[in-house]
Parts: C-alpha cells; structure tokens; sequence
C-alpha cells in the first residue's frame, strides 16, 4: 500500500466527520481529496507577506522549510468568521515551538484591504500574511468551492500531503502534525466511546438589540456508559464563543455549553457550534438563530 493511497484514504475519513454521513458528500469528499493529494501548489511570483497589512517582512515566504501550511481566505461572507485568528494563533505558536521547519502561509483575497488590517490590529494578529488583491494564488491554482478545502499541508516541494483546516477539526490537526513530525499518520488508537444527549439541537433567540450579548445554555447529558470527554468545541463565527467544564462527565450527569453571542453589527444570524467528543455522534452540530435589531 503506498504512502500516497494512505493519506488519501486517511484523510477522506477524516474530512468525511466535517459533513452529514450520505454517499453524495462522501464521493465528493474523495473526488476532491484524490484530486489535489500530490498536486504542486504554484505560487504567485515575489508575494508580498506583511505585518498588519503594512510592515513588509523581507524574506518571510523564501525560507526554506520542509513544510508548509496554507491557507487561502477569500472575499466572501465575514473575513473575521472565516480567518479564525484566535484559534489560528495557538496553532501557529505550537508550530513554532515544536516544528520550526513548518512555515504558515496566509494568502487573504479580501474586498477591502483597509478590513483586514483593522481586523488584524483588532484581534492582535502579528504573524505574516499575504494581501492578495488580485486573487493570484486562486487564480492559478483553482481552489475547491468548499472552503473546508482551502487550508493545505505541503511538502518541501509544495506538493500536497493534506488536505482540510487544522483549527476547526481536531482530526485534522492531528493529521498535520503526525506527517510534519513523521509519526505514522495511519496509526488509529481506538478511544472507549460513549453514548450523549442533547436538550436541543438548535435555539431561536428573539429579537434583540445588537449591543447587548445573548448567552444561551446546551444541555449534554452523558447516557453512555463511558465517561464523556470534549476534545474540542469550534464555533462557525469569532463573535460566538463557548465555556464549558473540560473535565470527563460521569455516565448519567450532565454537561453544560454556555454559548454568548455578540454581534458586530445589526443582522440575520444562524451560527454553528461543533463539539468534538468521544461519543459515537461526535461531531455534535449545535445552531444559534436570531435576529439582532
């Protein structure tokens, strides 16, 4: 079995825990995974790559590194959803610390450059990125639609290894890091699994004024047998957060989410909240809807 076939395979199951179990987003999944595993990524020439969106950092995209991380943001919906910078910025410093052979490369297309650099100075975001007004990298390369599939894992030669973004699926970012630290990224240990339920699945927030935070509560109630342990609770939106309890819940007692809400602005809101546990539904889909006047 080569290298190649396992990756592949490892890493459709993998992304395959991101969307609903039918056949038609399974072979979707597969067809995009088997197309772009090994593919050369081509680079624009000389990308700039600045911090705040001002300060160029000379150098930063020559370094010579064994591994890459990139991501691709475009200009569609909320550039704070989509960048994720607090859950990018643990990743990064990991990286950093253990794997300075492995560079990040942030491409943003955005519709305004003056947003991002007011997001970047909003949430103190000062690695390197790269403005890319004209879409170049997009342009060259043909990213999937899915924009689960815009964060890629590289090699030396920039040729894919994974594919799938490690900061909003756990599994994910094992993969990355069992390849960049050349474990065996097939080696599965099965985890004693447990049974959960939810007290709702989704709530609907009345009218409200945009200004003030919602805080809503989620009740799981471990009805397994086994202790139940959250790896990770990812929100779809920076202005949604969660507090929880990170110790194991007991068969029969219950765990609370405490999800607060603030919106940036008057709108429509429908978030996702995605915990990632050791029962046998993980990924729970959890859904806030409102309307902030």
């Amino acid at each position: 079995m080569t290298c190649r076939y396992i990756y592949v395979c490892l890493i459709c199951f993998v992304c395959s825990s991101l969307f609903s179990c039918n056949e038609r987003n399974k072979k979707n999944i597969k067809k995009i995974v088997e197309e772009w595993s090994y593919k050369k990524i081509v680079f624009p020439n000389n990308p700039t790559f600045t911090r705040f969106a001002k300060d160029t950092i000379i150098g930063y995209f020559e370094k010579d590194c064994s591994y890459k991380v990139l991501t691709y943001i475009d200009s569609i919906g909320c550039l704070r959803c989509h960048l994720k910078l607090d859950a990018w910025k643990p990743f990064i410093k990991q990286l950093e610390d253990t794997f300075p052979e492995c560079n990040v490369l942030f491409f943003i297309h955005p519709m305004n450059k003056k947003s991002v650099e007011h997001l970047l100075k909003t949430e103190n975001f000062d690695y390197p990125v790269c403005i890319d007004e004209k879409d170049s990298i997009n342009k060259l390369n043909h990213f999937p639609v899915e924009m689960q599939f815009h964060t890629l894992l590289l090699d030396k030669e920039n040729k894919v290894l994974a594919i799938g973004n490690p900061v909003q699926n756990p599994k994910i970012k094992e993969l990355y890091l069992k390849i960049i630290s050349g474990e065996s990224a097939y080696t599965h240990i099965d985890k004693p699994l447990t049974q959960v339920e939810v007290n709702k699945k989704s709530i609907k927030l009345d009218s409200f004024d945009w200004k003030q935070e919602q805080t809503v509560d989620f009740i799981l109630t471990n009805i397994g047998k086994r202790s139940l342990v959250v790896e990770n609770v990812i929100t779809s939106c920076g202005c949604t957060t969660v507090e929880y309890s990170k110790e194991p819940v007991c068969s029969g007692k219950n765990l609370i989410l405490t999800i607060k809400y603030q919106a940036e602005y008057p709108e429509h809101f429908d978030k996702t909240i995605t915990v990632y546990c050791n029962a046998k539904e993980s990924p729970l889909q959890l859904r806030i809807i409102g309307d902030a006047k």
